[in-house]
């Protein structure tokens, strides 16, 4: 047979091998066609709407209804709760979900494959144009939640989320997160698979379900709503309890009253579903219950406040055992709770971390039983005491991924809720955590940096998203060390009649001129290469790039050099703070106006100030990050992107590292041992030993009394130290550190 023929045959063959392979879904000629069930819930016409919309931008023509669609739509029971499967079958797309809210994350995912962020509309991050989609034809994906309810908490919201809504998204006298607004937050809960809210609270906004029409945009988007710690039977206690209508707010005095007040609201919602009522009582805003001052009381007070909910609950609402209900022991109701509190085993009990990111309590062996589950409460952002967080989010990935993990293996899978102060300026770590409640296994600690890389790739397209990849490794190193909003090296809510405000000045900053110069040459490598990354990103992704990449490390870089140089360059400093902050809020002709405010709460630390260099210098003559052991027991895990390291160690408990190292002359030294300040999350103790050689194990604990001098200083700075003294002889060493308790994490060894 002739040559060409036979390779001309083999062309049409490999042709022909190849387009079975495939199902086109779009063939750039032709609008894509879908197939959908005429009833649904209202959240799948919602994400249909969405996912139109997504096509239109990415093909140019909006998706077409037909009874032949390529992409078919279905309800499949036996699916997981929320769960989906999208499989090719017979040519066609099929998406199947176990309900609604399981039928709306699949069409998403289908956006998700077709190149479009979660971040489309928020974060400004504009899709690329396709002239063919495809699926090879053997393609399936099945998924399903790790955690049950998963979501943000909108709080401190003053300076950004609120302050946008009312004057610029949609302008209103009120002072309040319009419903419009919502309706953006939980189209973004939708692409996050996210579903449940606690929304804005504080002081000046406006109670959610008193805003006309937030509710049903809630149902609309399968949006469960529920209330913070002190907010109980979904009641927002600081704009709907007006004290000279009902009196006190005092279980002890007001019963009555405050029974009323929360029977108004269960009447209100009782027909209606997904709501999640948070049982308890605080005061009014955040505070300790009024009216009692021992802890007995304040005990009995609780105790019959739980028990009164759940006859309310029974006769306004239903079976409380049937409703979704969560008690939250946060602050001193933890110490209430740990006294014996009966809490009704149906609740789920949700834990808190410290504020500052280290999960304080977890559930024992006999509470992972309770039906109820358990959930947890974290935070992304504070305002509080030592310093707020409330400017940019800068927790390490690291350290979200190490604390919801713990959670999860201590059967904390029923409700994560993620304290927010604006989901847009906390893009990427909201996404992780939502990420691992939706599947714990997406990541490991020793692969998180996968994670970023995809998601910065996903953001600015590949090379650029390589190329900033070791950028934002290094910016979460600076902001482990020291968050910008801590640069001051102060305190908030102290003593008001000797610091004004409460806020002590900016003054002393405990860094050598050294060490200070040295964290400013970081910054400025990191300024300096995203100056040279951003032309490889497309010019329609401008906005997104300086939303997510260049505001945050820029004005972190400013912070730095603002606090720690020389007047002349403070004040630089502070102008490009304020620079960088219009050119935020004028972006995308003038569509964030108002949601990037550089200095919440008007605290000292941003003011145009500076401080004076205090440090000295110590020798340090051995510096080992904890990931660099020369041998390690089974069950240690190195953390990625958590520590002053970047590589901290987890422990389990009896785990052992061990290191190598070499003396060049005999002398008395330091050995400083550095570890992340996590929290016994076991309600014990978080000791470790540190051994030299055969010497005596010296044995230390890290747990520290809520709200002390050491804690404060340990949630400032991102670790907590310990010194030995130590006498070595010049020559060969062997250092063991080994974990006494659970949730030990080492980070550095240092030796002076």
């Amino acid at each position: 047979m002739n040559i060409k023929r036979v390779l001309a045959i083999a062309v049409f063959q490999l042709t022909f091998l190849v387009s079975q392979a495939e199902v086109v879904w779009f063939d750039g000629l032709h609008p894509i066609t879908y197939q959908i069930p005429k009833k649904v819930e209202p959240v799948v016409k919602t994400a249909l709407d969405m996912w139109m919309g997504d096509m239109q931008q990415v093909t140019g023509m909006r998706p077409m209804a037909s009874a032949n669609g390529i992409i078919k739509v279905t309800p499949n029971p036996s699916l997981p709760h929320d769960g989906f499967r999208i499989q090719v079958n017979r040519g066609r797309i099929l998406i199947e979900g176990g309900n609604g809210r399981g039928m709306a994350y699949g069409l998403l995912e289908l956006s998700r494959l077709a190149g479009v962020s979660p971040w489309i509309w928020w974060g400004d991050v504009v899709p690329e144009k396709r002239s063919r989609l495809v699926l090879n034809d053997d393609f399936r994906t099945e998924q399903q939640p790790s955690v049950a309810y998963r979501g943000i908490f909108l709080n401190d919201e003053d300076w950004s989320l609120r302050p946008w809504s009312h004057k610029t998204y949609e302008p209103s006298g009120k002072s309040q997160i319009g419903p419009r607004t919502y309706r953006r937050i939980f189209e973004l809960m939708l692409r996050l698979r996210a579903n449940t809210i606690w929304p804005g609270m504080h002081p000046g906004t406006t109670a959610f379900f008193k805003i006309p029409g937030a509710k049903a945009m809630a149902d609309s988007c399968g949006i469960v709503i529920g209330t913070s710690h002190c907010e109980p039977l979904l009641r927002n206690n600081v704009d709907e309890w007006q004290v000279a209508e009902r009196g006190a707010f005092n279980y002890r005095t007001n019963r009555q009253q405050v029974h009323q007040y929360w029977i108004e609201r269960l009447q209100e919602v009782r027909k209606s579903k997904d709501n999640m009522f948070t049982i308890g009582m605080r005061g009014i805003h955040d505070s300790s219950m009024e009216g009692y001052q021992t802890e007995q009381e304040k005990f009995d007070a609780l105790q019959q406040v739980i028990d009164n909910q759940q006859a309310l609950l029974r006769q306004h609402v239903g079976d409380p055992a049937k409703l979704m209900q969560v008690f939250v022991p946060y602050k001193e109701v933890l110490q209430l709770y740990e006294k014996g509190l009966r809490v009704p085993d149906y609740v789920t009990l949700m834990w808190c971390d410290d504020n500052y990111g280290y999960m304080t309590r977890l559930s024992n062996a006999r509470e992972q039983q309770r039906p109820g589950g358990a959930g947890v409460y974290y935070h992304l952002s504070y305002w509080g005491r030592p310093h707020d967080y409330l400017w940019l989010t800068t927790t390490q990935p690291g350290l979200i991924y190490n604390e919801m993990r713990e959670a999860y293996q201590h059967n904390v899978r029923k409700l994560w809720i993620a304290n927010v102060h604006d989901p847009k300026v906390a893009a990427y770590d909201l996404e992780l955590f939502l990420d691992l409640a939706w599947n714990i296994n997406c990541v490991e600690g020793h692969t998180l940096t996968n994670h970023l890389a995809a998601w910065l790739c996903r953001q600015f397209g590949q090379e650029a998203g390589k190329r900033l990849l070791p950028v934002m490794q290094a910016f979460y190193r600076l902001c482990g060390e020291r968050r910008p909003e801590f640069m001051g090296y102060i305190q908030v809510e102290l003593d008001k009649q000797k610091y004004p405000r409460g806020l002590s000045p900016v003054g002393a900053a405990p860094l050598s001129p050294i060490e200070a110069a040295q964290r400013l040459s970081a910054f400025l490598h990191l300024k300096a290469e995203i100056t040279a990354i951003r032309p490889l990103v497309r010019c329609e992704l401008g906005d997104a790039f300086f939303a997510a990449i260049e505001y945050p490390v820029f004005a972190a870089a400013a912070m730095n050099t603002k606090i720690l140089s020389d007047s002349i360059e403070s004040h630089r400093a502070y102008e490009e703070i304020q620079a960088l902050t219009r050119h935020y809020n004028e972006m995308n002709g003038g569509k964030w106006r108002y949601l990037m405010d550089a200095a919440p709460r008007r605290l000292p630390v941003f003011e145009n100030v500076h401080a004076q260099l205090t440090g000295t210098d110590q020798p340090c003559i051995m510096k080992r990050d904890a990931a660099d052991y020369q041998s390690a027991t089974d069950g240690v895990r190195i953390i990625q992107m958590l520590g002053h390291s970047m590589h901290a160690v987890a422990m389990p408990k009896d785990g052992q590292l061990t290191y190598e190292i070499e003396i060049a002359a005999e002398d008395d030294y330091t050995l400083q041992t550095a570890l992340i300040p996590t929290q016994p999350n076991d309600n014990g103790d978080l000791r470790f030993s540190v051994t030299i050689d055969n010497e005596q194990p010296v044995v230390y604990s890290l747990k520290e009394p809520f709200r002390s001098e050491r804690w404060k200083q340990n949630v400032l700075s991102g670790q907590a130290v310990r010194d030995t003294k130590v006498h070595l002889h010049q020559g060969h060493h062997t250092m063991t550190l080994r974990a006494l308790d659970a949730h030990i994490v080492f980070d550095q060894l240092r030796i002076f």
